[in-house]
C-alpha cells in the first residue's frame, strides 16, 4: 500500500483540510497521515476562529511521520503565516520527499482569509520551489503572478510566471471562471487543458483540498503528472455531482461516492 502525508489545516466540519485529504487518500487506496498546521473552527458558511499550531510541533509531527512511515507523496495545504511556512520548508528540505503537491490555500470558500497576506512572498520564495506541482485557483494565481486573469490565455501566462518561481509544474484551476470549468496544466514545457461542463451547485466546500490530494494520491501510485491531474479532475467532478447537500452554506462533496456505489451503501 502506498502512503501519503497531508501537511495542512484541520476543518472541524470535515469537508476541507486534512479531513478532506484523508478521505481522498482513502478513496484512492492510499494510507494517509497528517501534520496539522492550524486548527480552524469553521463550517459551511463561516470561519469562526483560527489557531495556528506552534512551529516546533509542526516540525515534530513531520519528523514523526518520516522517521517511521515515509510517505510516497506529500500534499501541502493551509500554511497561514510565515513562521508555519518556514517550519514546513525546513523539514521538506531535510527529508527530501518525492511527489510534493502544494495547494496555496489563501481563502475559504466563503471568502474568509486563511493566509496572512504578508506571507505570500514567503510562500513564493520558500514553498513554491519545493513543489513538484502547485494548484492555485484563479484568485490565488492572480495574487502569485501579480496579474488579472480573465481568459484561458491569461491562465496560461499566469502558469508560466508561477513556474519561473521554481516549481516543476502548475495547474491553474478554472473553477472561478465562466463557462466550462477548464484547468490548465503547464509542466515547464507544454500546456495541457482539462475541461468539463460547469456543475450548477453551491456545494463545493473543500474542492481545492480534494483535487490536490487526489493528484498527490495518483502520483504516489506512480502515475505521470498529466494522468494524475486528469484522474483527479474526474474524481472531483464526481464528488461534486454527488455532494450530500449538507450545511447551510457551501456544503462538502462526496469523497466516497464510487465506493458507496460499488458496495451498495447509500449515496
Amino acid at each position: 500500500m502506498k502512503k501519503a502525508l497531508s501537511i495542512a489545516g484541520s476543518d472541524c466540519s470535515g469537508g476541507a483540510g486534512i479531513q478532506a485529504d484523508l478521505k481522498t487518500f482513502s478513496a484512492h487506496g492510499i494510507f494517509g497521515m497528517t501534520a496539522v498546521t492550524s486548527v480552524v473552527a469553521e463550517n459551511t458558511f463561516r470561519v469562526i476562529e483560527i489557531q495556528d499550531i506552534n512551529p516546533d510541533i509542526i516540525k515534530k509531527q513531520i519528523d514523526a511521520v518520516f522517521e517511521d512511515i515515509p510517505p510516497d507523496a506529500v500534499k501541502i495545504g493551509m500554511l497561514s503565516c510565515r513562521e508555519t511556512m518556514l517550519a514546513v520548508a525546513e523539514k521538506i528540505l531535510e527529508w527530501k520527499p518525492l511527489n510534493i503537491v502544494v495547494d496555496p490555500v489563501m481563502y475559504a470558500k466563503n471568502g474568509c482569509a486563511l493566509m496572512d497576506p504578508k506571507a505570500v512572498n514567503t510562500l513564493i520564495t520558500d514553498i513554491v520551489p519545493l513543489a513538484d506541482l502547485i494548484t492555485p485557483n484563479i484568485p490565488e494565481a492572480e495574487k502569485m503572478a501579480d496579474m488579472t486573469i480573465n481568459t484561458t490565455d491569461d491562465m496560461r501566462n499566469a502558469a508560466k510566471i508561477i513556474c519561473t518561481m521554481g516549481c516543476r509544474a502548475v495547474v491553474v484551476k478554472g473553477g472561478h471562471s465562466v463557462g466550462n470549468a477548464t484547468d490548465i496544466l503547464f509542466d515547464g514545457k507544454n500546456f495541457y487543458e482539462y475541461s468539463s461542463p460547469r456543475i450548477d451547485t453551491k456545494h463545493t466546500h473543500g474542492t481545492g483540498c480534494t483535487f490536490s490530494s487526489a493528484i498527490a494520491a495518483n502520483l504516489a501510485l506512480g502515475l505521470s503528472v498529466q494522468r494524475a491531474v486528469e484522474l483527479a479532475k474526474e474524481y472531483i467532478n464526481t464528488a461534486i455531482i454527488h455532494a450530500p447537500m449538507f450545511g447551510k452554506g457551501n456544503g462538502p462533496v462526496h469523497h466516497f461516492f464510487e465506493m458507496y456505489k460499488n458496495y451498495g451503501g447509500k449515496t
